[in-house]
């Protein structure tokens, strides 16, 4: 341990752990890091190496007994039969059936909908009836043949602290120097700050805004790669993070008379805000409202305190979108999110200054508990430090209306975090304003250049310093580039239009009838846009439980084109419902037409499930041929992998393979026949393509 590790662990014994224990065990379970470091604080909160490494273990066993594994529910369902009951680790929903007019649980991994619970567990834990929750479950088994349920939940601890002294928290922040905390910080969320530049732990402290003060709005663009999602899936209980919205589920529904996932969240973040599939045209009117005052209207008024985090990629260079008179840092936003969403934003995030992820980066000191830094958060966002900074800071001319409104929220954010009892310096407060005011800025300028006008030029945002002088906040990417600090404003009606300077714009390449007039010769023709090559680009990202839209053609067709070979191996596919699912996959490759071989891999149960296995297959087969495609399967009881690969070198690695969408509750209703909008499970897809 090195002296700030020493400390730590003097002033908050049993509060922190060892994050490179963490990354050790995160490395072999897609657990979330709050239930891992649950478990390290139980069996390994000790500073003996041996006794460490006898808590590893009793993690890995824990796992190992009560960790269900997406492929592994029907083994798991079978244990709970056999012996009655056994404790779990899942997360868990809870739904009210209207027609039965009764609760029923669902565990996700577990894969069982229909879990009677006691109301208790739901009464005390509104969390559990809108996006769920990990915790400890008791699974017990009905055999009472005339119920119509098999299990039921006897016993649930949610994987949280039983209980939170701020107290204790804010005394022992007393002892550390406020660089000393911002590093406790940093390594709390598993990042060494050793590495890091004073500028790039205030980037990682800045993610953490929406934690700590209730209605912000936080954005976040920058390349792949950079951790943007990883706090709002790991760091936190109270956050949830989402890849799509309505009006329903994000704020309320007028069916049910239920408050949306704002009512129930500290932060609800927008995974891939470029992607974000709004599914109701209210959805932005009503974000507008929330986001301006944290209050909207559905027929009642609703007053809520979740804060919004937008996170996203850029694909252009930043320097090339600064210098461009057309194109702007939000090239990549939905074209729903106009100008008054944008105005909205209190700081933008420059993610082109993080670095990738890299184990260079981990830390492998102590940190808080991640689950106690949590508890931590979810009381800050209760407080207010409004008065505080409208009493010690000023602010320039320029900072007006949301500007203002902004700025003070960031600052308050700030001193939550580093100053959660106590003041800051004035050299502090002043280095705060000048951040703040940053990200504020990199907002404002976008907005100069979109409207061409003079409503948002008052760009140069300014605090004054503790010796009267005015001090303007520049954003470092932009500070040279005149398109973005002077940009050429609305020709008045009858001038001529104005003509954009190619050196300095995103150059879009010249129709092939253009080519034409300029050149006098015949251009080559593209091909019909059904014909045109869509670039593959790799992806990683998580399907989200409750989430619609991922049909097999959205996941694996940009792919499958031009793939001649497909390579399946799946030790899953032997129940009906995962033959269908291999079946619609088949059928998606006789609709692209390029595949003349399917290889398939798979597993059976016992001999009769594979004579059974096998009458399925050789239908297929036959099938197949008709569509001059030959189908090859073979047994392997050794495979646990699932995964797709192709001739062309794409690799597509879903956890739960082809099964990844929930049985529908009534089979008359929208999403039974129409994968569109079937609701999926929660799993994880990676696609990557291997080079020869």
């Amino acid at each position: 341990m090195d002296a700030l590790d020493q400390k730590l662990n003097e002033v908050y014994p049993g509060r922190v752990v060892r994050k490179d224990l963490l990354h050790r065990i995160k490395k072999g379970t897609n657990v979330p890091s709050f239930v891992l470091e649950f478990l390290l604080a139980r069996y390994c909160a000790s500073d003996d190496p041996d006794e460490i490494e006898a808590g590893i273990q009793a993690v890995f066993e824990t796992l190992e007994k009560n960790y269900v594994r997406p492929d592994e529910s029907n083994k798991a369902q079978s244990l709970v039969q056999q012996q009655g009951k056994h404790k779990y680790i899942d997360k868990i929903h809870v739904t009210y059936n209207e027609r039965e007019k009764r609760h029923w649980a669902e565990m996700e991994n577990f894969n069982s909908r229909r879990i009677a619970i006691p109301d208790k567990f739901y009464r005390n834990n509104d969390r559990l009836l809108e996006g769920g929750i990990w915790a400890e479950v008791v699974v017990a088994h009905n055999d009472i043949d005339e119920d119509d349920y098999a299990f039921y939940i006897e016993e649930l601890r949610p994987i949280q602290l039983s209980r939170f002294k701020f107290e204790e928290y804010a005394a022992g922040r007393d002892k550390f120097s406020r660089d000393e905390w911002l590093d406790v910080l940093t390594r709390s969320s598993g990042l060494e700050p050793s590495k890091m530049s004073r500028r790039l732990k205030l980037h990682f402290l800045a993610r953490l805004f929406c934690f700590v003060e209730a209605n912000y709005n936080f954005i976040e663009l920058g390349p792949r790669g950079t951790g943007k999602s990883f706090a709002y899936s790991e760091l936190t209980p109270y956050a949830t993070l989402v890849s799509q919205a309505s009006t329903a589920t994000l704020f309320y529904n007028l069916s049910r008379h239920k408050v949306g996932l704002v009512g129930y969240w500290d932060t609800v973040a927008f995974d891939e805000v470029g992607r974000v599939k709004l599914k109701d045209k209210d959805t932005v009117e009503v974000m507008k409202n929330y986001m301006a005052n944290g209050r909207f209207s559905r027929g009642v008024e609703v007053v809520a305190n979740a804060s919004f985090a937008f996170v996203g990629n850029i694909d252009y260079s930043v320097e090339q979108l600064v210098s461009s008179t057309q194109f702007d840092l939000f090239v990549s936003l939905p074209k729903e999110f106009d100008l008054a969403v944008i105005d909205r934003f209190y700081i933008y995030l420059p993610g082109w200054e993080i670095p990738k992820n890299s184990n260079e980066y981990l830390t492998e000191n102590y940190g808080f508990i991640t689950d106690y830094i949590a508890e931590a958060f979810h009381h800050l966002a209760k407080q207010s430090r409004y008065d505080y900074v409208n009493k010690h800071c000023q602010f320039g001319k320029s900072v007006e209306g949301r500007d203002e409104i902004a700025v003070i929220k960031t600052m308050a954010a700030m001193l939550k975090l580093l100053h959660p009892v106590g003041e800051p310096t004035r050299e502090e407060l002043e280095e705060y304003m000048a951040y703040a005011l940053e990200g504020r800025r990199r907002v404002k300028e976008q907005l100069n250049k979109r409207k061409a006008d003079d409503e948002y030029e008052a760009i140069n945002l300014s605090f004054i310093d503790s010796n009267g002088n005015q001090v303007v906040a520049w954003c470092p990417e932009s500070k040279d580039a005149d398109a973005t600090q002077n940009p050429v404003r609305r020709k008045l009606p009858g001038t001529p239009d104005f003509e954009p300077d190619t050196a300095t714009s995103i150059v879009e390449p010249k129709s092939a009838a253009k080519q034409e007039k300029e050149s006098g010769q015949e251009p080559v023709r593209p091909p019909p846009v059904a014909e045109q090559k869509k670039v593959l680009t790799e992806q990683h990202f998580k399907i989200l439980y409750g989430e619609s839209g991922y049909t097999y053609e959205r996941i694996f067709g940009d792919y499958l084109r031009s793939a001649k070979k497909v390579f399946v191996t799946d030790p899953y596919i032997r129940a009906t419902h995962q033959i269908s699912n291999f079946i619609r996959f088949c059928e998606l490759i006789v609709k692209i037409g390029d595949a003349k071989e399917i290889k398939l891999v798979t597993g059976f149960d016992d001999e009769n499930q594979k004579i059974e296995l096998t009458n399925k297959l050789d239908s297929l087969k036959e099938s197949l041929k008709d569509h001059e495609i030959q189908f090859v399967y073979s047994f392997n009881s050794n495979i646990h992998d699932r995964e797709v690969r192709l001739e062309n070198g794409w690799v597509i690695k879903i956890g739960r393979g082809f099964d990844i969408y929930q049985k529908p509750d009534d089979w008359f209703s929208i999403g039974a026949n129409d994968l569109e909008f079937r609701p999926c499970l929660e799993t994880m897809v990676d696609i990557y393509q291997i080079v020869p």
